[in-house]
């Protein structure tokens, strides 16, 4: 069976309803990234980090996997499949994917303050509950997202550039390959295998070279993706 390796970005999310976060209309337009999703943000003032994870978290309930979503599960049934996400929804998960590791944590799970890595602290809490001041992970020390902020070591990416390493299909949806370290998982897939981009921007040639670009939406371009990937076979 095949391996097929999939990087997705904000974009796959963003037609299910959640807002992207570097496009013209994304969040960081309308936010402070630095104060609201940074370690020294954090530091300075918790209420307001937690208030803005918490609304994301809320968010999360009112949406569904989209139809790229879902074929992306579907394609488990030809394939084994290995998703790495820089999104840190979980509908991956919902639409039916096994195989998913997260490079920038996951709204659904809570961690310590003290050590975000540290299994014994990281924990699922219900999307219906915020995180509040004062309440205490594992390790006694204040809870927060299981999130990477700016400013912190992105654990996953050594798993991450493995998993890329031993892709015979690679695949990019909905990511405009600005995001570092994530970018740089690339330069970790085999030369010469058959590799597709799904996303409706532009890139400069070098950034696509050895991709087919299929420059349309997630939902619009997985059908398109599917039917090649047929053709391979």
């Amino acid at each position: 069976m095949k391996h097929l390796v999939v990087l997705t970005g904000a974009g796959i999310s963003a037609e299910s309803g959640l807002s992207t976060f570097r496009d013209k209309n994304g969040m960081w337009k309308t936010h402070n990234a630095m104060e609201l999703a940074s370690i020294q943000g954090y530091i300075r003032n918790r209420k307001a980090v937690l208030d803005f994870y918490n609304a994301r978290r809320a968010n999360l309930l009112t949406v569904e996997p989209n139809h790229a979503h879902r074929v992306l599960a579907e394609l488990e049934k030809d394939y084994r499949v290995d998703i790495i996400t820089q999104n840190v929804d979980d509908l991956h998960e919902r639409a039916g994917s096994t195989n998913v590791l997260h490079l920038h944590g996951e709204l659904r799970k809570v961690t310590g303050s003290k050590n975000p890595n540290d299994p014994a602290c990281i924990v699922t809490k219900s999307l219906e509950e915020p995180i509040c001041l004062g309440e205490k992970a594992a390790d006694g020390s204040q809870l927060r997202p299981f999130i990477v902020f700016f400013g912190e070591s992105v654990p996953n990416m050594t798993e991450a550039k493995r998993i890329c390493e031993e892709a015979d299909i690679f695949v990019i949806i909905g990511t405009s390959l600005v995001v570092y370290p994530a970018a740089t998982l690339i330069e970790s897939v085999p030369w010469k295998i058959p590799c597709y981009i799904i996303d409706p921007g532009d890139f400069y040639e070098q950034d696509l070279y050895g991709f087919e670009h299929i420059k349309t939406t997630a939902v619009a371009g997985i059908d398109i993706l599917k039917q090649k990937l047929a053709e391979l076979c």
